[in-house]
């Protein structure tokens, strides 16, 4: 059999002659992989062997709108966020009222994914976005122009105009469907020995307010559970804000969203008035009050009594000197300095 010349058979060569040269070879030769051979397999055939996980990546569904109606399905696919608070320092938050996750541009989103029952094998999980309000919403969420240029290091598999990046799996791989939506797949992988939880690391690459991106458009992304021939088996879904601040933003979005609830149902919030401070009787001159008399039993009650009768009469005593020392004072005020002595009542009948 005339094989080509070396030149030929350099790789990489084109599926069309490799087939053709594959076809020349006898078919015991034929049961070994071609990929032991150093070629690659065509993208229709494309099976990922790695950590023990083989897994068939099947194209992402091309509907135009995607759904963000969460569904459990028959897996009961569920979402879970850590609870990270709204600190000024945080990176990460998620809001369980607003269903919304604030998170700052290239950190880690860890996401995770609990199941009650186990998906088939092969099963993959997507993660992809759209915009949330029905004018923006067949458009394509991608990266700004601006970050998309700079480049920045990472996984560099992911193409630079996709907006979210899983981190830490090697077995990520970005697709985009026929109508230039991008999505990110992996494979699904049972929770380690005493986890309930399987966790994917996601990572946003460019911020809510980047002109010519996202433009302060709302997005949603989309997480669902897939088997490998690419049928869906669950679907859950959030809101997302990337921004400086996900701790502030929280929480200004929290209270507004209270607000407007408050506001909606009609309920008025009920505002105490403050309680008015106890006010004092004003002490009156021991002439001025009455006299009574109370009858005590037992003698150590009565010198009890008796102290604090004592002790208020002192009290008595002692404001009556401050009332009268007062009005000598003011008498004393009035006088004038030059001329002629200011004569009182009693001066005067004398004369």
């Amino acid at each position: 059999m005339d094989l080509p010349s070396d030149s030929v058979m350099d790789p990489p060569l084109s599926q069309e002659t490799f087939e053709d040269l594959w076809n020349l070879l006898p078919n015991t030769l034929q049961t070994v992989c071609p990929e032991d051979l150093g070629y690659p397999l065509s993208s229709d055939m494309s099976i990922l062997q790695e950590s023990g996980v083989t897994t068939t990546f099947s194209p992402p569904p091309s509907a135009g709108v995607p759904s963000t109606e969460d569904y459990a399905g028959d897996h009961g696919l569920q979402l879970e966020f850590e609870k990270n608070g709204t600190a000024k320092s945080v990176t990460c938050t998620y809001s369980p009222d607003l269903n919304k996750l604030f998170c700052q541009s290239g950190k880690t989103c860890p996401v995770l994914i609990r199941i009650q029952s186990s998906p088939p094998d092969g099963s993959v999980l997507r993660v992809g976005a759209v915009y949330k309000k029905s004018e923006h919403i067949a458009e394509v969420v991608k990266r700004c122009p601006h970050h998309e240029r700079a480049g920045e290091p990472g996984d560099v598999s992911a193409p630079s105009s996709h907006l979210i990046r899983i981190e830490g799996n090697t077995m990520a791989r970005y697709m985009e469907d026929a109508n230039g939506r991008h999505t990110v797949c992996v494979p699904y992988q049972d929770p380690q020995v005493g986890s309930q939880c399987s966790t994917v690391l996601l990572n946003y690459m460019c911020n809510s307010s980047c002109m010519g991106g996202m433009n302060r458009r709302p997005i949603m992304t989309i997480i669902t559970l897939e088997s490998k021939e690419g049928a869906l088996l669950g679907r859950r879904c959030f809101e997302v804000r990337v921004c400086a601040c996900p701790g502030r933003d929280r929480r200004s979005e929290e209270g507004n969203y209270l607000k407007k609830e408050l506001k909606g149902s009609g309920k008025r919030v009920m505002v105490t008035p403050p309680m008015p401070e106890p006010t004092l009787p004003k002490k009156r001159l021991v002439t001025e009050e009455e006299v009574f008399t109370i009858q005590v039993r037992g003698r150590e009650r009565y010198e009890m009594f008796k102290k604090l009768n004592n002790a208020l009469e002192a009290e008595d005593r002692a404001e009556h000197q401050k009332v009268t020392l007062k009005c000598h004072k003011c008498r004393d005020d009035i006088k004038p300095k030059k001329g002629k002595k200011l004569l009182v009542k009693d001066e005067q009948d004398s004369e």
